[in-house]
């Protein structure tokens, strides 16, 4: 068993909220490296023989750059918050075809009290929602079993955040699941407390997550035609 995170890695988020500048960071940026980055990039490659037994076609890719990793640097050059850094590190466990077609992606956040694992498709482009509203309605067996299962639904929880108001054009309003084809981003997902976070069994956690996840994340490779 092995600890990746500890208090010292909230202590490390906790004060770049506080301080979210230039200058704080690279006054603190080794506690980052020793606390944050470094510990997260053990945790990746130590998934990648879990996500292997899941799919051999998902990648839990240590690399520092083009890697699962999100660098900590903002893009705020199209928004009204300029501040330079973000407040959390998370990690993508992506489909080995990322590149060539949207796929779906497995997704690990750490932030203080805000720490989450999840499954699923974020933001996908209009032609994607639609292929994955069809999948649904026209096999709404398989993912009654993917995403309505009592272990799974007991477990995870729908990202509801961005949902249409009203049924999607083009599907019966009195189809079983016509509140899921709202949706314009499917996954599920889980809160993680902060105590399991730095705890000896994250690793163990995370990989019982990634099975568990499994069939949603491959009925949602099968509406976009991509390996499980």
């Amino acid at each position: 068993m092995t600890q990746y995170f500890s208090d010292a890695s909230y202590k490390f988020l906790r004060g770049l909220a506080r301080h979210n500048d230039k200058a704080w960071f690279a006054e603190h940026k080794q506690q980052y490296e020793e606390y944050v980055r470094q510990p997260f990039l053990r945790l990746i490659t130590d998934l990648q023989p879990d996500l292997t037994e899941v799919s051999e076609h998902f990648r839990a890719d240590p690399r520092t750059v083009g890697g699962s990793l999100f660098r900590i640097y903002r893009d705020s050059r199209f928004s009204n918050d300029k501040t330079p850094y973000k407040t959390w590190q998370g990690a993508r466990l992506f489909h080995e075809r990322r590149k060539e077609v949207p796929a779906p992606s497995y997704y690990i956040h750490l932030a203080p009290g805000e720490n989450f694992i999840g499954a699923g498709i974020w933001h996908p482009e209009p032609d994607t929602q639609r292929k994955l509203r069809q999948f649904i309605f026209d096999n709404p067996g398989s993912w009654k079993a993917a995403a309505h299962a009592p272990a799974v639904r007991k477990r995870y929880d729908f990202e509801t955040s961005e949902k249409l108001v009203r049924p999607p054009r083009g599907f019966p309003a009195d189809f079983e699941f016509i509140d899921d084809l709202k949706h314009r981003n499917w996954v599920l997902w889980r809160a993680i407390d902060d105590d399991t976070m730095t705890g000896p069994r994250l690793r163990q956690t995370l990989a019982k997550d990634l099975a568990a996840l499994a069939p949603f994340v491959d009925y949602l490779c099968a509406a976009l035609d991509l390996e499980f």
